[in-house]
């Protein structure tokens, strides 16, 4: 997995191109109708209700556009809130706070739906010990702020891309010449390359399981689009050789039996290509 220097990189570089692309040359609007010793303050009013997620991420913002701005919270990530509570107010230059207004806002409104939707799935799965993963169906771009959401929301992050962790799918294998070849392969490539990455490998029926068991190296083992009664026999023959996952169209209605089935994780790119903006907006006062 990426470290936290390395995520930290992907959230400033995500900011940077983000005023780049808004803001240009310039905030031609505030610049025209507003002077630059003008100061004023604006809060973050909520009109819907979930889980908060993106807080930090603004003042990351805001100290970003202007280093005096002054934020003063009042609900943190990862707290619920409710149509008409306020997050947190921002103080100062009235130009710097409407030229981070709508990253912030658009970063929020879709950090509060993927922490949401995640917390849903969370509670569908409490006292079961099955822990739920995001996927790399992630917006382009913003890839850290989603995942950053979904740990809000108290998920857990899958890889954060290709090059943390080697997942062999069904094309992969099906390229390689089937399983045990491409582990084999696989384990070679990291021994020539010098690299230390975990390995899972995704299982398509109950012999690929037996399979992949009869070698050794292997992380983790993605049970997908199985039935529950061949999940259940896939969790029993792999034991404690290598952790469980499961994936393939899980929804809010079937994680529950999945998780019972005694999988270890849940993968859901649900997570973050199928939630609805929660309602916020950045009001002068």
């Amino acid at each position: 997995m990426i470290t936290q220097d390395q995520f930290n990189k992907e959230v400033e570089l995500i900011i940077v191109n983000a005023i780049r692309e808004d803001v240009g040359d310039g905030d031609h609007s505030s610049l025209a109708c507003i002077p630059a010793d003008a100061n004023g303050k604006a809060k973050l009013l909520v009109k819907d209700e979930g889980i908060i997620a993106g807080v930090e991420l603004a003042k990351k913002v805001f100290a970003y556009i202007d280093k005096d701005l002054k934020v003063e919270t009042l609900i943190a990530d990862g707290k619920p809130v409710k149509y008409g509570d306020i997050v947190f107010y921002v103080e100062g230059s009235s130009q710097s706070i409407l030229k981070a207004e709508r990253l912030v806002l658009n970063a929020m409104q879709r950090m509060s739906a993927i922490a949401t939707k995640t917390k849903e799935f969370v509670n569908l799965l409490e006292g079961t010990g099955t822990k739920v993963l995001d996927t790399r169906k992630t917006t382009p771009g913003i890839r850290a702020l989603e995942k950053w959401a979904v740990k809000i929301g108290g998920g857990e992050n899958h890889r954060f891309a290709l090059y943390d962790m080697i997942m062999l799918k069904d094309n992969h294998i099906d390229f390689a010449g089937g399983i045990t070849k491409a582990i084999e392969k696989t384990k070679q490539y990291l021994k020539d390359t010098n690299r230390d990455l975990e390995i899972i490998v995704e299982a398509r029926n109950l012999d690929e399981i037996k399979e992949i068991l009869k070698t050794e190296g292997v992380y983790r083992i993605l049970i997908d689009n199985f039935n529950y009664e061949d999940t259940k026999k896939a969790v029993s023959l792999i034991g404690n050789q290598c952790l469980t996952e499961s994936s393939g169209g899980i929804t809010e209605e079937t994680i529950r039996n999945y998780a019972e089935c005694g999988v270890d994780y849940i993968s859901s790119g649900a997570l973050t290509h199928s939630v609805y903006n929660m309602d916020l907006s950045l009001k002068a006062i």
